[in-house]
């Protein structure tokens, strides 16, 4: 039997898929620098966000496809950790495009047709915002009172490019109709800046590495 009749998919088909896709942060967080009088393991969780997903498989040949995940923007709550324990940050929006490379190991007729992928993310973060219970936690150091208190606190967060990985898998339904479950695991570093409008900035390395969870309806053209 040749291998176009033995695969579930064939060269030149686009796998489109729409759900629901949730980001599960793995969080990691450095120290938040220059914060005065002892405070000094200020850290900062990231917590989990679903939103509609988007995705697309175009199969290069009857195994390889390329696939691009796309989504609505997500929004993070951004809390603090040790020092700040509990005290909410702030949040921030973004987007985390990838592009994978798979292979489908699916047959013809076949129900379950699986795949795994390694690829690229790129997320780019916009919309920071600060919460007002952090500035009003800066304001209980005695440092920072002495010098009036701290009324603004703009944030920045720096862009992202890490490797990806996935696998998945697309259960058939009806003729070019599937289910899919997917799964990715992104490297997502990046520092974020919060400058004052007393002048000082303070900055936080954190290693979001999240767990990337998507369902959906997927049709094959």
């Amino acid at each position: 039997m040749s291998t176009n009749t033995m695969a579930a998919h064939s060269a030149g088909d686009v796998l489109l898929r729409v759900g629901a896709v949730t980001v599960m942060p793995d969080t990691e967080s450095g120290t938040v620098s220059g914060l005065p009088d002892g405070v000094d393991n200020a850290r900062v969780d990231v917590e989990d966000n679903t939103q509609l997903s988007l995705t697309a498989t175009y199969m290069l040949t009857n195994n390889l496809g390329i696939e691009l995940l796309g989504a609505t923007p997500f929004t993070h709550d951004i809390v603090g950790e040790g020092d700040i324990e509990g005290v909410a940050v702030g949040e921030t929006q973004h987007l985390p495009p990838t592009v994978s490379l798979q292979y489908h190991f699916g047959r013809e007729d076949g129900v379950f047709n699986p795949y795994v992928g390694v690829g690229l993310n790129v997320t780019v973060f916009f919309s920071e915002e600060v919460d007002g219970q952090l500035i009003d936690t800066l304001n209980t150091l005695p440092t920072i009172a002495a010098l009036g208190g701290v009324n603004s606190v703009d944030m920045e967060l720096d862009p992202s490019v890490g490797l990806a990985a996935q696998a998945g898998v697309d259960v058939k339904v009806a003729e070019n109709w599937y289910v899919n479950a997917a799964v990715w695991y992104i490297d997502i570093g990046t520092t974020a800046e919060l400058t004052t409008d007393l002048g000082t900035t303070h900055e936080v390395d954190v290693d979001i590495d999240p767990w990337v969870v998507n369902v959906a309806v997927a049709y094959k053209f």
